[in-house]
């Protein structure tokens, strides 16, 4: 990372830090205010403006565990949603079925979603491209398959109420409480991505995915770092799921489909795979862009053709702006971000 004028790295611990300069914390101060006083700002702190929110950073925990998988590893995972409804439903049923505590459901519901995660992550030590894709793609249908046939445990169809959070005395069960929950979940998990992305690890995820056969050759174990990222990835998945189901309240697996898991992709390929901020962007962005075009819906049916339904000129508008993306920047909205900060620290030379 460039520094400004005057600002050296003087040993390795300053080197690896991620915020640097006294600018940075004085900016990331300011962020946590504005997440933590969120609620109280008129008009974002409304029901459905922190509904959005909530929603919006649970994507985030998903797509930055898809991010390790297959934005670092580059191992393309189309079966993203079905592990966060088994994180959802792991953290449900204890919750309703064995009276847990959230706080001890939760990290069992990502503990056993990463070891779903490393079953279905086997095939990846044989497989790569469309034969992988197939694979996760198999993973999806299998898991919801499973997960409605069995409604003793998890209701079938009809889905399954979750009881709510508790602390002490207080009750997680509104829009505020629930945001408060996700959003320190959202930044504890960008916390942990960025710091993976910066390990040896993250380092032999990275050459995996640019050529595993160059990287098996510098001695990178290809078994057990392909197996760390299905892990690590499903284990962000269960962690989404779990926060989802606390914030719903009631779950289904229509809650958990293939479009889903299409979407996750969708957000990363915006925001610009490999990158935590780019996941974070992509999510939101997506999401801004969904609630924009639920908005315009009824003004779009009235200029568009008859034949077009309100229902479909959502999904159009989404895999458009996804091949404009693909065309004009394939790095997503991280690269954008990336050249608007080098100019702003080399204006008023030109870049």
């Amino acid at each position: 990372m460039r520094l400004p004028s005057g600002i050296y790295n003087v040993n390795y611990a300053k080197d690896m830090a991620i915020i640097r300069t006294g600018t940075q914390w004085m900016l990331f101060c300011a962020f946590m205010l504005f997440l933590f006083t969120l609620p109280l700002i008129p008009g974002l702190g409304s029901r459905y403006s922190l509904g959005m929110v909530n929603v919006a950073l649970i994507y985030v925990v998903a797509v930055l565990g898809l991010n390790i998988l297959t934005g670092l590893c580059g191992q393309i995972s189309m079966g993203h949603a079905a592990f966060m409804a088994f994180g959802a439903y792991t953290s449900a049923i204890l919750m309703a079925k064995l009276h847990f505590a959230f706080w001890i459901s939760a990290p069992i519901a990502i503990l056993f979603t990463a070891m779903i995660g490393l079953i279905f992550g086997l095939p990846a030590l044989r497989l790569k491209g469309l034969y992988l894709i197939m694979s996760t793609l198999a993973a999806q249908f299998i898991i919801t398959y499973t997960l409605v046939h069995i409604p003793a445990l998890t209701g079938g169809g009809e889905g399954m109420i979750v009881p709510p959070a508790q602390l002490g005395d207080i009750t997680i069960d509104t829009v505020n409480s629930n945001y408060y929950l996700i959003m320190i979940s959202a930044v504890l998990a960008t916390f942990i991505a960025f710091n993976i992305s910066r390990s040896q690890m993250g380092r032999a995820f990275m050459a995996i995915r640019d050529n595993d056969i160059a990287a098996e050759v510098m001695g990178i174990n290809l078994t057990k770092y392909k197996l760390m990222a299905f892990t690590i990835g499903c284990a962000f998945a269960g962690w989404a799921g779990a926060l989802w189901a606390n914030n719903s309240q009631a779950i289904s697996s229509e809650q958990f489909t293939l479009m889903n898991s299409l979407w996750f992709l969708g957000m990363l390929i915006v925001g610009g795979q490999g990158s935590v901020v780019g996941a974070v962007l992509g999510v939101f962005f997506i999401r801004f862009l969904f609630e924009l075009v639920t908005i315009l819906a009824p003004f779009l049916s009235e200029i568009l053709p008859g034949s077009v339904s309100i229902g479909s000129i959502g999904q159009i508008i989404f895999g458009l702006v996804i091949i404009l993306f693909l065309i004009f920047e394939p790095r997503g909205l991280n690269h954008r971000w990336l050249i608007l900060k080098a100019y702003y620290r080399l204006w008023p030379f030109a870049h």
